[in-house]
């Protein structure tokens, strides 16, 4: 274990998948989502499989024990992906980045109600918290005639989907808490690019524009990016524990910012900054709660042991 090194790359995965966002945001209102769904998805292969290369695993990737539990994974974060694309296309990046920081929140939700997890009070109370922030990001998108506004595109429509895209990966989460107890982090990513490429793929059959070379290596960027990404993450938890590391996905924010104003000169209104902080503090409550029922968990384990004499 290297918990600084843990972090390090943790924190670089939040760069990478940042600019994979910046990316989409930058071709996004040129070309369709599900064009834009493909290039990410297909993509992604190309440096996971170079990884699984340099490991030696890339024979065993696509065994599986579980095949209808990744299509089943796949389909909801397929449809995430979709919404979030959209979200990106329609809002700010640091507005889009932070409505989905309700993910973590929902997956508490959908823990309770899929799993069966026992969440009390203080769970609870920080996920009320966390939903008060995220409508507090959502009003400045938002008015009484919002389906009419979703029906027209812009920031409303890009609300409601960075919301749905969030929502759809907190159920995703649960999917892939199940899958891992017996599937490798490498086969999850591996079926669910082949599976969000074939569905991507689909939608050629409504028209996709033939992109620009400039275009084009954007496209290509944001898979290699998304690949790049999930790589640094995997590894960042073979040098740390998930309580350590949880705290660093808002780190995310800080790269949204920065992206956001250079490369768009977008500057966030201060209601959503607001509604940011307290989801991330709801969220870092959720974290630190986990961590100290996981160290109640870990001592109840050890005194019910029985001793060997």
């Amino acid at each position: 274990m290297n918990p600084l090194l843990g972090i390090i790359l943790k924190v670089a995965s939040t760069l990478v998948f940042s600019m994979m966002g910046a990316s989409i945001k930058l071709v996004g209102s040129r070309y369709p989502t599900g064009e834009i769904m493909f290039f990410r998805a297909f993509f992604t292969l190309i440096p996971l499989m170079s990884w699984l290369a340099y490991r030696h695993e890339i024979s065993t990737v696509h065994e599986t024990s579980h095949f209808w539990g990744h299509v089943r994974r796949n389909l909801v974060g397929a449809t995430g992906m979709f919404c979030g694309f959209v979200g990106l296309t329609n809002l700010p990046l640091p507005d889009a980045t932070a409505i989905g920081y309700a993910g973590p929140l929902l997956t508490v939700v959908f823990a309770a109600v899929l799993l069966k997890e026992v969440v009390r009070l203080y769970r609870w109370s920080a996920v009320l918290i966390g939903l008060i922030g995220v409508v507090l990001m959502l009003l400045p998108h938002m008015s009484a005639s919002i389906i009419k506004e979703a029906r027209n595109g812009g920031p409303a429509l890009g609300a409601l989907a960075s919301l749905g895209g969030a929502a759809c990966t907190a159920f995703a989460v649960i999917e892939v808490r199940r899958l891992s107890q017996s599937e490798t982090t490498a086969t999850i990513v591996f079926y669910f690019s082949i599976v969000c490429s074939t569905l991507a793929l689909i939608s050629l059959l409504w028209g996709w524009r033939v992109p620009t070379l400039a275009d084009g290596a954007i496209l290509v960027g944001t898979g290699i990016f998304g690949g790049m990404g999930q790589i640094l993450l995997t590894a960042s938890y073979r040098h740390a524990g998930v309580s350590t590391l949880a705290p660093f996905d808002y780190t995310s924010m800080i790269w949204a910012l920065t992206l956001g104003y250079l490369l768009f000169g977008e500057r966030p209104l201060e209601i959503v900054l607001v509604g940011a902080v307290v989801v991330i503090s709801a969220g870092l409550f959720v974290i630190w709660r986990e961590h100290q029922l996981g160290l109640v968990r870990r001592v109840e384990e050890k005194t019910a042991r029985p001793r060997v004499a």
